[in-house]
């Protein structure tokens, strides 16, 4: 932050009507008229006057819906300030998204965009021109590095390639494009060295249209903002860190902060990071909001929030959902920021997400009759206005089923009361008992057989670590060797699968909530508006061997909670990998049988579908199955569930999470468009998540239904259209396709009897109570946590 004062000046770029004239034209007269700028004019954006009004007030300075900025473009998805960032910020975001461009000057005068005072952090220069780094004193500082104004603009322009400058973020186009016209404008430093940037804008024609101009330099736009005579152009004032000095004054940008009158008299808005708008505590949570935006506000100020991307660490509060920090700034009680700068337009172009939609008179719409046929409707937002939405009902074409993976266990540990109680409050449609057994024949919900993943069973119980090579390549604590009393003593462990990277979940919440008994489990969906429970179980042969009938024990359970009487309050399905597990379940007609195929492939032949349709009318098969993969980029849709849904059955798509490192990068980083690709696209009947409220937020999304032609909306991923811009040979070799599933992948052997051991430990009065029906859970879990281990490596390389 010290060294940030110099970054005096970003120009956002908001570019309209020309847009649709360049992309017609032919690829030789791109960019005649400006010549150095080529595909800058790619970035021209059409408006459309007929979306400028709002419906739904919002609590921006004007009432009107915020301004999408896109940082360098789509920046979190290629290199920043490049060709095709530009382009697929105006092509995936809405109508009127606002182009942020950080100007740069080469010796000669020629701005040039791109983020960052020196240059060899996100292009190639050090490695064209190897000797032509320098060091230059700024704000006090020694910086070393390649300058541009070192260069002149044919060096530039001829020579130096971008590259990506985050490591989480493709590398695939690096080297592909070269430096693009106009970016930051580091005023006073550029001065120093006899490059004016006040002169390079004022020279710019009168119909290049610039919306704003942003400076962290009081002098420069103060001196610049006399000069622009009619241009409709916002002078705006950007903030850096509240200790760094402002060069103009030599007070800190604090200090400033404090006096936002002062501002007033020569800029029309402000630019501030997110953090002194909604301040984080050291555990990175949120704290109150200040009143920043509305001090600002009542002084006729528009507030611009910088620092938003998908791909960084953010509050614990939005649970890895970027577009949920996104409506923390846009749709709360009690202001509205006036922009969102962002390296992701697209998701926030979801939460802010302006329609119109055109539609005929007998739609049920609420509408503006024209002409006594056509209709005009103008919905206000895609996610924002519509936490109070109600969630629609699934099936019959309108949405999948929204099936937890135990509970919300992206809030909370998995299988615990406090997960399934918020899977409940966040829109579930079935909430999910993987079914595991204790030693006293107790059973209970749980995400894992082996207790030490999801548990504090390694501090308590070493001494009962073994192998069971039938159940797992590695060494556990596995709930069949611990009593009930004793598995009582653990705490519940929220382990997600990228803790080792960095991306805890809800740590203040990770030993939070009680385990839950098989009978508890049935007690608290009944209790709820769920439409439906599913109840997994695995290792049912295994847990047989050792004197435990997990089936029975279900079966038992279910019965004795009146899951077996055909009244259709609520649905159970009955999950397993196992065959013989759901033909055991045939006697109990009106149960759903599902059978999940845990492992990835590519296609199921027409046997092994008619050997599915033996046992079961579902399927549940993990997200590698679903695209193949290439280097974190989809390249093709599998036939899998066309397979399945031309056979009648039913197809559930798991597990789905929110951490951005667990999507392919057609997904943007969002687990919305994940959701909206194995909705639209898969036509996915049910979806397998750790996250539900993501889901529902979505389903209760205009955005979710593209029938109606909105102006914008969420659009699925479309797998091959990034790998087809990637250079030959920029992507590393395709891995083999998974096999096909064949009769032998589905049948399995008949269950063994239950074998007669001894007697065991006698459990508490409590726990006998729960065993009667409850005996038998434990085979749900363990099944589950191999097709979360197949869906994380999915996700590494599908």
């Amino acid at each position: 932050m010290i060294l940030q004062w110099f970054l005096c000046s970003f120009v956002l770029l908001n570019f309209f009507l020309q847009y649709y004239l360049i992309l017609d034209a032919p690829p030789d007269q791109m960019g005649a008229r400006y010549p150095h700028m080529f595909l800058i004019l790619l970035l021209l954006h059409g408006a459309n006057a007929a979306l400028n009004g709002p419906v739904q007030k919002w609590q921006t300075l004007g009432g009107q819906p915020p301004r999408v900025i896109a940082r360098g473009g789509f920046s979190g998805l290629f290199p920043d300030s490049s060709q095709f960032s530009y382009q697929f910020a105006v092509s995936s975001s809405v109508h009127d998204v606002v182009l942020f461009c950080d100007l740069q000057l080469s010796s000669d005068g020629l701005g040039f965009c791109k983020t960052g005072l020196t240059l060899e952090n996100s292009t190639l220069i050090a490695e064209v021109f190897p000797t032509r780094d320098k060091t230059y004193k700024v704000n006090g500082e020694d910086i070393h590095g390649w300058f541009s104004l070192d260069f002149t603009s044919d060096e530039l322009y001829q020579n130096v390639t971008l590259i990506q400058n985050i490591f989480s973020r493709p590398s695939t186009f690096d080297g592909a494009m070269g430096m693009f016209t106009l970016e930051d404008l580091y005023g006073l430093f550029f001065q120093e060295h006899k490059l004016s940037t006040e002169d390079y804008i004022l020279a710019l024609p009168k119909d290049f249209s610039i919306t704003y101009i942003s400076s962290p330099e009081i002098e420069f736009l103060k001196s610049l903002g006399g000069k622009l005579n009619k241009r409709n152009t916002k002078l705006i004032f950007r903030f850096l860190g509240e200790d760094v000095a402002e060069p103009t004054t030599k007070k800190t940008y604090g200090e400033i902060l404090k006096d936002l009158k002062s501002i007033k008299a020569f800029a029309s808005g402000i630019v501030v990071p997110k953090e002194f708008i909604w301040p984080l505590n050291k555990d990175l949570y949120l704290q109150l909001h200040t009143s920043l935006v509305k001090d600002a506000h009542a002084l006729g100020l528009e507030v611009y929030a910088s620092g938003f991307a998908n791909d960084v660490s953010m509050s614990y509060n939005y649970s890895y959902n970027p577009s949920t920090e996104y409506l923390q700034f846009i749709d709360n009680a009690d202001f509205s920021v006036d922009g969102l700068i962002t390296d992701f337009p697209p998701t926030a172009s979801g939460a802010v997400g302006k329609n119109m939609q055109v539609c005929v008179y007998w739609m049920n719409c609420h509408l503006v009759f024209l002409n006594n046929s056509i209709l005009l409707m103008i919905f206000a937002a895609c996610l924002a206005h519509t936490r109070v939405n109600p969630l629609p009902p699934p099936g019959n074409g309108a949405r999948p089923l929204i099936i937890t993976h135990n509970g919300a266990s992206g809030i909370f540990p998995g299988s615990t009361d406090l997960a399934y109680q918020q899977a409940v409050k966040d829109g579930a449609d079935i909430i999910d008992c993987a079914v595991r057994m204790s030693k006293d024949g107790v059973a209970f919900c749980l995400g894992s057989v082996d207790l030490s993943s999801s548990t504090t069973a390694a501090t308590s119980f070493m001494t009962k670590i073994s192998t069971v090579s039938e159940i797992q390549n590695k060494s556990g604590i596995f709930s069949f060797d611990l009593t009930w009393s004793e598995i009582q003593t653990l705490k519940p462990d929220l382990q997600g699968p990228y803790t080792q990277a960095g991306l805890k979940r809800n740590p203040a919440a990770k030993n939070a909530g009680k385990f839950v008994t098989l009978p508890e489990f049935l007690d608290l969906a009944k209790a709820s508006n769920v439409s439906g429970i599913l109840i997994e179980i695995e290792h049912a042969a295994s847990l047989a061997k050792r004197g435990l009938g997990l089936v029975d024990v279900v079966s038992g359970a279910l019965a004795n909670a009146s899951y077996d009487k055909q009244d259709g309050k609520q649905q159970v399905l009955i999950q397993s990998d196992d065959t013989s597990v759901l033909a055991a379940f045939k006697k109990f007609p009106a149960f759903r049988r599902v059978l999940i195929v845990d492992e990835a492939i590519s296609d199921a032949s027409k046997p092994s579908v008619e050997e599915i349709k033996q046992f079961a009318s579902e399927v549940t098969v993990m997200r590698g199955s679903i695209a193949q993969v290439n280097g974190f980029f989809l390249t093709r849709f599998t036939d899998v569930v066309d397979r399945l849904h031309d056979a009648n059955l039913t197809v559930h798509v798991g597990v789905l999470r929110n951490e951005f490192m667990n999507l392919g990068f057609d997904y943007w980083a969002d687990p919305i468009i994940e959701i909206a690709t194995y909705t639209s696209s898969v036509m996915a009947d049910g979806l397998v998540t750790e996250f539900p409220a993501t889901a529902a937020a979505y389903f209760k999304s205009p955005c979710s239904d593209l029938s109606l032609n909105l102006s914008y909306t969420i659009l699925p991923a479309h797998p091959g259209a990034l790998v087809n811009l990637a250079a030959p040979g920029a992507l590393p070799p395709a891995l083999p396709p998974a096999p096909v599933l064949e009769p032998a992948d589905v049948l399995d052997p008949p269950l063994p009897p239950v074998a007669m051991s001894s007697p065991p430990e006698a459990p508490n009065t409590k726990a006998a109570d729960t065993t009667s029906s409850a005996v038998s859970s434990r085979a749900g879990c363990c099944l589950l946590l191999v097709g979360a281990i197949a869906a994380l490596l999915s996700i590494s390389f599908h």
